[in-house]
């Protein structure tokens, strides 16, 4: 145990010559401040890819208006314009900016938060134009409100076309 104690005990001194209390306390700071805004980054909930674990069976076709997501779509597929019902076609890109709606998911009779995100940056697609107002507010409740331009989050105003992106399961009011 001799050995041991004296290697620690050298390894520690090296330690106190090399560096300073305020260095140590300048690296606990970091890391506090640090493990403290981890909570604020992003989580991409949103693009999570269909089929993984949570994600609801999806059943339907993404480039007709009938599909189960589209309850509160107003605008052009991007699953008929080179994109999904989760992507933005290439040479887009996605609004931060979305409106919400609750769709029912035929395959589990459950309701679900549908993220609805424009893809801004090319003209409009011109297919498939869709327009369900079923839970349409007026534009004085802009986050459900499908009337306005999403793209003014992006570097370019211009619209393509709509995506609608399963964020989670709704809470059910009657329980």
């Amino acid at each position: 145990m001799n050995w041991l104690d004296k290697l620690m005990e050298g390894s520690a001194r090296r330690v106190a010559q090399h560096s300073s209390r305020r260095g140590v306390l300048r690296g606990l700071g970091s890391m506090l401040v640090g493990t403290a805004a981890l909570p604020l980054l992003p989580v991409a909930r949103a693009s999570a890819a269909d089929g993984a674990p949570g994600m609801p069976a999806d059943p339907g076709d993404p480039a007709s208006c009938d599909y189960w997501r589209y309850c509160a779509i107003d605008g052009f597929l991007c699953s008929c314009c080179g994109g999904s019902q989760n992507e933005c076609p290439p040479g887009t890109e996605m609004s931060p900016i979305t409106w919400i709606g609750t769709c029912l998911n035929p395959a589990d009779g459950k309701h679900y938060i549908i993220s609805y995100n424009d893809c801004c940056g090319k003209s409009s697609c011109g297919t498939c134009l869709c327009n369900a107002n079923k839970i349409d507010r007026p534009i004085y409740r802009p986050d459900l409100s499908n009337d306005l331009n999403w793209c003014l989050g992006t570097k370019s105003a211009i619209y393509n076309c709509s995506t609608a992106i399963v964020v989670g399961l709704a809470i059910d009011p009657k329980k």
